[in-house]
């Protein structure tokens, strides 16, 4: 099973709102979800994004592949740069 961190969209029309969820690769967009890990509201000024760092981040090292967009949605929280850091910091 292949495990992806992605959005979920919810929200009316033209006013989108996301949730930041784990889900199996093989569900649909908005359908099923392991966990959500957190929000993001691209409307707000300047944009709001909520998780849980540390779900974020025992889930990246169980093998959860992020999207592309929550994936710069993490580089730009500092999330990827902390994941990368202690994974190749076990290794030494």
């Amino acid at each position: 099973m292949s495990v992806k961190i992605r959005l979920k969209r919810m929200g009316s029309k033209r006013n989108p709102f996301y949730r930041i969820v784990v889900a199996d690769s093989r569900r649909a967009r908005d359908g099923r979800f392991i966990t959500a890990l957190g929000t993001y509201n691209p409307l707000t000024t300047p944009k709001q994004i909520k998780f849980d760092e540390e779900a974020v981040l025992d889930w990246l090292n169980k093998g959860a592949q992020p999207s592309d967009t929550v994936r710069n949605i993490l580089q730009k929280a500092g999330v990827m740069k902390k994941f990368h850091e202690a994974k190749f910091a076990s290794k030494k």
